[in-house]
């Protein structure tokens, strides 16, 4: 997912990028004779924060709403980078329990 978009580019990055926001590991089954905790625990995500160049990012027809606290994501630091992930964590793991966007929290197939 596309968080913040440089077309003209940075100082640092004289090219086109994109901070782009993923999924590192998807969440595992769940089934009913879970417990709360044991579901809780399965239905984790873990998230990645990349830069991208825009020759390396393949357009799809999916698309995704994102929060306004998702696009004040940083990762200049390693400070502001762990905590930009935290927050997108935070938004992954709620749109994966609200059921939204379930193409998202599928492994690719190829």
């Amino acid at each position: 997912v596309i968080v913040q978009n440089s077309d003209a580019g940075t100082k640092q990055r004289s090219y086109g990028h994109a901070l782009v926001a993923g999924i590192d590991k998807t969440p595992l089954k769940i089934n009913k004779s879970m417990g709360k905790k044991r579901r809780a625990f399965r239905s984790r995500v873990r998230p990645f924060l990349k830069v991208v160049n825009h020759n390396h990012v393949m357009p799809t027809r999916y698309n995704m709403d994102l929060d306004s606290t998702v696009k004040s994501v940083s990762i200049a630091e390693q400070s502001k980078k762990e905590a930009s992930k935290k927050v997108v964590r935070t938004m992954f793991e709620d749109r994966y329990k609200a059921g939204k966007n379930k193409w998202l929290f599928q492994k690719p197939r190829f």
